[in-house]
């Protein structure tokens, strides 16, 4: 007579051992996830909006409304008005924001200070992971050394090389650059440009050094050359990378006061961007607040535009080679 052994039972088997419900990573995950850290985390929420808010209601209401009570009389009386927007805008006197041709001198900066920057260090990023030639490493140990280097310290060398240009031990290299109103815009680009570089190229070569080799060297074996990996294999890949990059780099060249009030000041009107103007109306004339507040709303909409249209870009470029496999 034989006897069988009753099977064994199941033990469930739970996937990312790390977060069970009885690792400390689990105990964590569980409460930051309970009922009570969302409310708390929507309370923190609504609490860090509350002076956005204020500031948007301020910039609708009429001078007197904003200069004789605070922004949450509003709701005892509401007053709204266009007036502040229209003069901020389009205000024909000295003392108005006349922010529309900033904004237009703000776009024309951004646009090139982030696409060239992205151009740049997308070609650079793959060179440096796919690309073998002597002295990579330590090119890119540089590139990324280059990102401890504060920006303050790089203003006053690359201003005197706009304006002096390159001399070494009395011999002129490159002469100095000459430009002058409209042509201004070439020095803020350049100076963004390269002040991008080592952040984007850090961060692009970190995700483009962990795309599949094998699937590089079947291109290669179909005959493909670099360039056409890099066209028809990697930028489609990097693309969510290259948006967080460029999400980025738009906001800070957007919000960017200090660069543009060196290199691009002395071109007047005609160069400066919103951020000088701001700047203005907040030494000169800084008790006008229906003019600041409407001003400070103009200059966000742009930023808050791009985001939430790249913003399904963002969240995967930020995850993008955290994980592999």
């Amino acid at each position: 007579m034989t006897t069988t052994n009753p099977p064994a039972a199941a033990v469930p088997v739970t996937k990312g051992g790390g977060d069970r419900p009885g690792t400390p990573a689990g105990r964590v995950r569980k409460k930051l996830s309970s009922p009570l850290a969302t409310g708390i985390a929507i309370l923190i929420a609504a609490f860090w909006s509350v002076p956005t808010f204020g500031l948007l209601i301020s910039s609708f209401r009429p001078e007197d409304e904003i200069k004789t009570s605070g922004w949450w009389s509003f709701f005892t009386d509401p007053q709204l008005t266009l007036d502040n927007y229209s003069e901020v805008l389009f205000g024909g006197s000295a003392s108005s924001g006349q922010l529309a041709g900033y904004f237009i001198n703000s776009l024309v900066i951004t646009i090139p200070a982030v696409l060239f920057p992205m151009a740049i260090c997308a070609l650079a990023a793959y060179a440096l992971a796919w690309i073998d030639f002597r002295g990579r490493d330590w090119i890119y140990i540089l590139i990324f050394a280059l990102q401890i280097v504060p920006l303050q310290m790089a203003l006053v060398p690359l201003l005197r090389f706009f304006s002096q240009g390159v001399e070494l031990f009395g011999v002129q290299l490159l002469p100095a650059w000459g430009l002058s109103g409209e042509e201004l815009f070439i020095q803020v680009w350049f100076a963004h440009t390269c002040f991008a570089i080592p952040f984007g190229v850090y961060l692009l070569h970190n995700f483009i050094s962990e795309l599949p080799k094998d699937v590089m060297e079947a291109a290669r074996v179909d005959g493909a050359n670099h360039p056409k990996i890099f066209r028809t294999i990697v930028l489609p890949l990097i693309t969510p990378v290259l948006a967080s990059f460029g999400i980025f780099q738009f906001l800070w060249v957007w919000n960017d006061l200090l660069v543009a009030l060196i290199f691009a000041s002395g071109g007047g009107r005609d160069t400066n961007p919103m951020t000088v103007r701001l700047a203005e109306l907040a030494g000169t004339r800084g008790n006008e607040w229906q003019r600041l507040t409407s001003g400070a709303f103009v200059s966000m909409i742009v930023p808050l535009i791009v985001f939430l249209s790249l913003q399904r870009y963002f969240v995967r470029g930020l995850l993008a080679g955290s994980v592999k496999g």
